[in-house]
């Protein structure tokens, strides 16, 4: 208070006294004290509420950073994938196309082959002729030498003729032009994805709303463009095609009403051509083609259903005559008479065949290791989780999903299972002396899967074989 009083006067100049034209009495002095008091008391709980705010503040920019990061990660682990899918999509186009071209040098070097041992046989044979006449041009008794001309002047020998054989010209020229075209369309995806995207604004902002929108910039579109990009009604007649489980584990996912075509053709379009072109090449190969990713299945004791008996190196599979009463385990089928592969596979290509012995009740199939093993639910393709093909009785059926499609009734007793866990697909033969196509299931799979076998009859017995 002495900044307000006056010495010459002696009196206190303080905007209370001024106002009030008066002296400071100790009661305006206490006042003022008190006014100041409750001014700095207010302005600190301010300061306190906005450092409270700034430390809020430094929080959520530290975990903007987090999710920036973790997001960044996420993405990175993505494109690794994919280019990893991409890479191996690659190497079997290569792989098929290699082989095609070594099998067709493997025909015209087969007849070359053929066309050498012919020429080779012709070649002794007047190697022979000119011998005997060498030697009968030499013959000193006059009447042997006359039998001897006359018997060889009657052979004649023809010149060397070597039949005009080659490579397959066309097949080798179509398989270079659909390489570069494959090689081309890859640039230009590369090409597309290297473009400049729209700048965000300044990297520095920190506005919370800025995060929140696109960065792309809003496109005016009139009524009638609108009207144009409705997307196109489904007829009527598409209720009635057949589907078969999820519509992204359907086997024809270009059916009208397909979300998951939609879906797959709009985000990944050249993912999707290259997997569809791995699945054709794998429904093309051979038998001895598809053991080249053979893998040992062993059944788990642990997952065997009282009624289902196993054989001593757990390959066989059979209904048993008597309830085998093994140990509770939470992985073991309690309501069907069931048994799962002991190993799950995530990751890779591989092949199993199972021979079937009176085959008239049972299943061969995959599933995920979440499927339940209880109730109803818990049969092979009753349920989201699996996928098999079944005999019931003398029909053949595929499931997934609790949903029936009928199959043409073959008389093979061996069937093969190719699963392809890297580009989400499920292949079964019919092993022959040749494989045939029994059905395909087409799954972005999100667990590991493992073997499953359903049998229910009397006698019916599945046997996992071995690749010889």
């Amino acid at each position: 208070l002495r900044e307000f009083f006056c010495p010459e006067h002696g009196e206190c100049i303080c905007h209370i006294c001024l106002v009030e034209h008066k002296a400071c009495s100790p009661a305006s002095l206490s006042q003022a004290s008190a006014n100041l008091e409750a001014t700095l008391r207010h302005k600190l709980t301010v300061m306190y509420s906005q450092i409270n705010g700034a430390s809020r503040a430094l929080d959520d920019v530290r975990n903007r950073q987090q999710d920036v990061r973790m997001t960044a990660n996420r993405k990175v682990e993505q494109l690794r994938q994919e280019y990893t899918e991409m890479k191996a999509l690659l190497d079997a186009s290569e792989t098929t196309s290699t082989r095609k071209i070594k099998e067709e040098e493997k025909r015209v070097n087969t007849k070359f082959d053929t066309i050498y041992q012919i020429l080779l046989k012709k070649k002794s044979e007047i190697q022979t002729l000119k011998e005997e006449i060498e030697q009968g041009l030499t013959e000193g008794d006059e009447f042997e030498f006359l039998e001897k001309a006359s018997k060889l002047r009657g052979i004649s020998t023809k010149p060397v003729y070597i039949p005009e054989v080659e490579l397959n010209r066309k097949l080798i020229k179509g398989i270079y032009h659909s390489t570069l075209d494959l090689k081309n369309e890859l640039k230009q995806c590369i090409r597309q994805l290297q473009e400049p995207t729209p700048s965000s604004g300044d990297p520095g902002e920190h506005d919370p709303a800025s995060t929140q929108k696109s960065t792309r910039p809003a496109k005016k579109v009139s009524k009638e463009e609108k009207k144009s990009k409705k997307p196109p009604s489904v007829p009527a007649s598409s209720s009635k095609l057949p589907t078969f489980g999820a519509p992204e584990q359907l086997v024809d996912l270009k059916q009208p009403g397909s979300e998951a075509a939609a879906k797959a053709t709009s985000s990944h379009p050249n993912s999707a051509s290259l997997k569809a072109k791995v699945l054709e090449t794998f429904l093309a190969k051979s038998r001895p083609e598809l053991l080249e990713y053979y893998v040992k299945v062993i059944l788990d004791y642990n997952t065997a259903h009282n009624k289902v008996a196993l054989s001593e190196s757990y390959t066989v599979a059979s209904v048993a005559e008597m309830p085998q009463n093994y140990r509770p385990h939470p992985q073991r089928f309690t309501y069907c008479s069931q048994v799962l592969g002991l190993h799950c596979y995530k990751k890779g290509i591989h092949y199993w065949e199972v021979e079937l012995q009176k085959n008239n009740f049972c299943g061969v199939g995959i599933c995920y290791g979440s499927m339940n093993r209880q109730g109803p639910e818990s049969r092979l393709g009753r349920n989201s989780a699996s996928w098999c093909v079944e005999w019931f009785n003398t029909k053949i059926s595929a499931w997934h999903n609790n949903v029936e499609k009928t199959l043409p009734s073959t008389k093979a007793t061996r069937v093969g299972v190719l699963l392809n866990c890297d580009h989400g697909f499920v292949i079964f033969f019919a092993v022959a002396d040749r494989v045939h196509l029994m059905y395909k299931f087409k799954v972005d799979f999100t667990e590991a899967l493992y073997p499953a076998f359903w049998v229910f009859s009397a006698g019916a017995t599945l046997s996992i074989c071995s690749p010889k």
